[in-house]
């Protein structure tokens, strides 16, 4: 048996030495993640389509991004997210080799490298009066040797040189207030014109030498009823504007400096005029364009100076600036919103009957209409002007139109989401195919063919990418359908726009998109924006007959009174069941933990007179609602006071009509933070929805802490008044944080601790019985970061073994926040190396994988920080009882971990937020960083215990198994004859 044993050990190395690669972690990158690169809503496009070159478009965004994409595909070729105070002003292309930007209004201009990207020079322009910028690069212009660009910012006009950034020439206008309208450099002269408003009813002209920046001649008048808006350059020296009350047209000549004033009362051109009429910002040659009566207005200046109306569209039509064609012929694009349709027109300036181009093309309702449109011409093979359109889209989405078509499109509304939720995928049923979930029976026959084509070896390039991009969207991890570990799932996420995209866990791709009508510009909504997303319905136990959904909740102004408006919507579909609003004002959205017979959720919406109202409005939901209204409280922090209150609801509202779902709220206490010493800067509460595994924890010595665990507490960050500031802004003597955290039902500080010699800003995680927060040490220069954990003293009579025998414990008492709790604190901080922009934390469907913090870097990665290292009973030589229990010596700085980047070498440009959720696999967590770019990826904080690995290789188990028992087989064999032989002798 022993000869058996041998064999069997030695069997065994020999099969695991001939696969050496399955003790080493296979690099999973690109496995279990996926990373989408975005830019944002076009704001400035610039084309570059030289023929030596690679054809190209220049934007920047609204969210600060300036980036170079190919025109063929729309794939970024580089990109530079700026930050989120650097707003991009203008962009242009000078001397055919550099990008310039203007930033940071008008106080930061930067040249980038064309073909790569790379920044070539940055100049800071400091100025003293606040003021709009522009700027101008005008073709063969030199100041020496060297090209120039023009820059406005701050009340200064600079002259810098395109070549190296340098300052040729400052001149600081003199006009307090004002704004530059237009730079005009007339071709040929060494003068240059700016014209600047002043106000509301000054008009100001300067003329300036090229060459020395020295102002050559001032020119100002008043006009007695004063500008509204900017002003619409017709040519050189005239310029037309509206009158405050916007229905008188005011044409400004400056020739030779001299400046007067042309009425024209609007009701003269438009008979049906009534109201006010709002100026376009359009740059068309000899024209300019009216908002009136809900249409355009295009009005032409005619020689002798008198207003023409060319023609008249309707209100969803976009106009693009001026294109230069050949022999100085000027162009311009008209972009009309139809039925599902696109009506692209190119006219000539001079002409405007006939068109040079007119296309239709069929466009997504969901897509909205056309914000912003850009042309650019390119020569035909038969020398003809071909013209392509790039179109940004009221969802933020951006096309390139060309020859009738969509070249490309970019969905670059997910540069901007706003808050996420997950929704889980319908459940399988038995004898219904994947296939017949997934596809209808045209694209079911179109994949087999295509399969068909890619066997018989008869298939076009295009064909192998639709047949690789079907076994993508078949493969296990992309089916439409659950999967018993819960790794696939949605994640519908809310745009700026206000458009919902349901994206799947498995690849990222949009599996629905939504435009909400609740969400879009209306008269009775004139700038709605999405604020969050909530849990509606989550049918479990009528899984397979109804469908989950989500509550958008929007608001239709950015103020905290504007109207609220609700919808709610098919998660599987993408279809919107029910809208409401614009009504009642929206200020806090409370998720109650109560649902009724369809298993909706409660929601108690707060608006900005305190008052609550309950969704939704059904008779059954007031049932519930009034039977567990004494447990139900809510907290408000107001920031500019120092004030913190708790709430309940009290009754009935006394509305004139009555409304039995209105309640009015009381205070039940109050906390007044003194203003002179205390600002509030940042509140956090634990996740409703976090399962806590247990209640005790067994530390080292065998005894038992028992967690305080509590949905109403409160974590509250404050600051000294000074201290509110950017980093460093402060001296340590000046500056202190305080920490509190606080019962939000009577308002008990449980909690309280100053950190002398710090600063914000704070990003803090609430989690189960523990708080861990992020913050500046002035007096080290370094980041800390710093735990809480809160333990219940009332539970420690349990460990008495004979009252539990005796069933004399209080573990089945209840627990109310009314009575004093009896609390330990234990806390520690730790140097930290990284500023962090969020801070989130693992979160696993039971509660027993062990935690991990996730950090957004500065750097725009997501590190995974074990919580163990945040341990505050972490001692400097601990027992080896404690090293058993999993506590690490303590070192006063937390470690970083290369191997730990949970976004590998990937970067989130511009994150935002981190969210956590729970698959049904205990081990497994699913996480989705979003910013500008999006990334989602599996963690496992303590390993897949319970699973094994994807890549696992059953086969080789099944051949070592088999080879072990033939192994063992044959040594008995050998053994029994060995036996035999030796009894013989």
């Amino acid at each position: 048996m022993n000869m058996a044993i041998r064999v069997f050990l030695l069997l065994l190395i020999i099969f695991s030495s001939i696969f050496p690669t399955l003790c080493i972690y296979e690099d999973q990158v690109g496995h279990m993640d996926w990373h989408q690169q975005y830019i944002g809503k076009v704001k400035h496009a610039v084309f570059h389509t030289q023929k030596a070159a690679r054809k190209r478009v220049i934007v920047s965004t609204e969210e600060n991004v300036v980036a170079s994409l190919d025109l063929r595909r729309g794939e970024i070729f580089w990109r530079h997210v700026l930050g989120p105070n650097d707003v991009i002003d203008a962009i242009d292309i000078a001397l055919g080799k550099y990008v310039i930007t203007l930033s940071s209004g008008g106080t930061i201009l930067r040249a980038w490298n064309l073909p790569d990207g790379q920044m070539m020079w940055e100049s800071i322009l400091s100025g003293a009066t606040p003021s709009n910028s522009l700027l101008s690069i005008p073709t063969n212009l030199k100041i020496g040797k060297d090209d120039v660009v023009f820059v406005y910012g701050s009340g200064c006009l600079y002259a810098v040189a395109s070549i190296d950034g340098e300052v040729i020439w400052k001149k600081e206008l003199t006009s307090e207030g004002g704004n530059i309208q237009q730079l005009i450099y007339p071709d040929g002269t060494d003068i240059i014109y700016a014209v600047v408003l002043v106000g509301l009813a000054q008009f100001d002209a300067y003329q300036i030498n090229v060459k020395t920046g020295e102002l050559l001649k001032h020119s100002s008048r008043v006009f007695p009823a004063g500008f509204s808006g900017d002003l619409s350059f017709i040519t050189s020296d005239i310029a037309v504007t509206l009158d405050t009350t916007g229905s008188v047209l005011v044409a400004v000549h400056f020739q030779g400096g001299a400046i007067s004033f042309h009425q024209t009362h609007v009701s003269e051109l438009d008979r049906d005029f009534s109201g006010a009429a709002v100026m376009l910002p359009t740059k068309l040659p000899g024209m300019f364009a009216l908002e009136i009566n809900k249409s355009i207005v295009f009005i032409k200046v005619t020689n002798e100076g008198k207003l023409e109306v060319v023609d008249t569209f309707g209100r969803s039509t976009a106009v693009t600036e001026s294109l230069y064609l050949s022999e100085g012929q000027q162009a311009f694009g008209l972009v009309q919103q139809g039925d599902g349709e696109i009506i692209l027109t190119v006219k000539r300036g001079d002409d405007w009957k006939s068109n040079l181009l007119q296309e239709t093309i069929q466009m997504d309702y969901q897509r909205g209409i056309a914000h912003k449109v850009f042309v650019n011409t390119y020569a035909r093979t038969d020398r003809s002007n071909g013209f392509r359109v790039l179109i940004v889209m009221e969802d933020h989405s951006l096309f390139l139109l060309q020859q009738g078509e969509i070249v490309w499109s970019r969905e670059d509304g997910l540069a901007s989401v706003t808050d996420v939720i997950a929704s889980e995928l319908p459940v399988e049923k038995d004898g219904v195919s994947v296939a017949k979930v997934e596809h209808n029976l045209f694209e079911w026959l179109k994949g087999h063919l295509l399969k068909l084509k890619g066997t018989l070896m008869i298939a076009t390039p295009d064909d192998i990418a639709a047949i690789q991009k079907m076994r993508l969207q078949s493969s296990e991890k992309s089916k439409m359908t659950r999967d018993h570990n819960g790794f696939r799932k949605l994640l519908i996420v809310l745009t700026r726009a206000g458009k919902l995209f349901a994206l799947h866990t498995g690849d990222g791709r949009i599996v629905w998109s939504l435009l909400l009508d609740s969400l879009r510009k209306s008269e009775t909504c004139q700038n709605p924006r999405g604020l969050s997303l909530h849990q509606w319905q989550d049918p479990h136990h009528h899984v397979l007959d109804e469908n989950p959904s989500v509550l958008v909740v929007g608001r239709c102004d950015h103020s905290t009174d504007s109207p609220g408006v609700l919808s709610i919507v098919d998660t599987y579909t993408g279809q919107e069941r029910n809208r409401m609003g614009p009504a009642h004002s929206i200020t806090r959205v409370i998720p109650l933990p109560f649902t009724d017979s369809v298993e909706q959720r409660l929601h108690l919406l707060l608006d900005v007179n305190l008052q609550a109202r309950l969704y939704p409005r059904t008779t059954e939901a007031l049932d519930i609602f009034l039977r567990e209204l004494g447990n139900i409280y809510w907290y408000s922090a107001d920031v500019d006071k120092g004030i913190l209150k708790g709430h309940a609801v009290q009754k009935n509202c006394i509305l004139e009509i009555a409304d039995s779902y209105c309640f009015n709220t009381r205070d039940l206490w109050s906390i007044v933070l003194p203003s002179e010493s205390e600002k509030i800067i940042a509140t956090v509460t634990r996740d409703l929805n976090e399962a806590v595994h247990t209640q005790a924890k067994v530390t080292s010595d065998q005894e038992v802490m028992y967690k305080y665990i509590s949905k109403n507490l409160l974590f509250l960050a404050t600051v000294s008044p000074k201290a509110v500031g950017p980093t460093g802004s402060v001296t340590p003597e000046e500056s202190w944080l305080v920490v509190y955290v606080i019962d939000t039902v009577t308002g008990r500080i449980l909690h309280h601790m100053a950190h002398h010699g710090s600063q914000g800003p704070v990003q803090a995680v609430f989690s189960e019985n523990w708080v861990v927060y992020h913050y500046f040490n002035l007096k080290a220069h370094r980041y800390e970061m710093s735990v809480i954990e809160i333990y219940d003293q009332s539970r420690l009579d349990n460990k008495d073994i004979l009252k539990l025998l005796l069933g004399k414990h209080n573990l089945t008492s209840p627990i109310t926040a009314y009575s004093r709790p009896e609390v330990i604190i234990k806390s520690q901080s730790y140097f930290f190396t990284h500023s962090v922009k969020t801070l989130a934390v693992t979160s696993t469907a039971k509660g027993i994988t062990s935690k991990q913090l996730l950090l957004g870097t500065i750097g725009d990665q997501v590190l995974a920080l074990d919580k163990r290292f945040l341990d505050p009973r972490r001692t400097i030589n601990p027992t080896q009882a404690e090293k058993e229990e999993g506590i690490i010596p303590l070192t006063d700085s937390l470690p970083i971990i290369p191997q730990s980047y949970v976004t590998h070498a990937l970067k989130v440009e511009g994150l935002r937020g981190i969210t956590t959720v729970p698959a049904k696999l205990e081990s497994t967590t699913l996480v989705f960083a979003y910013g500008v770019d999006l990334f989602f990826t599996r963690l496992a904080p303590s390993r897949t215990y319970d699973s094994l690995t994807e890549d696992f290789s059953y086969a080789l188990l099944l051949i070592t198994i088999v080879g072990l028992v033939i192994a063992i087989f044959v040594t008995w064999v050998w053994s029994e004859k060995k036996e035999l032989k030796e009894k013989w002798r």
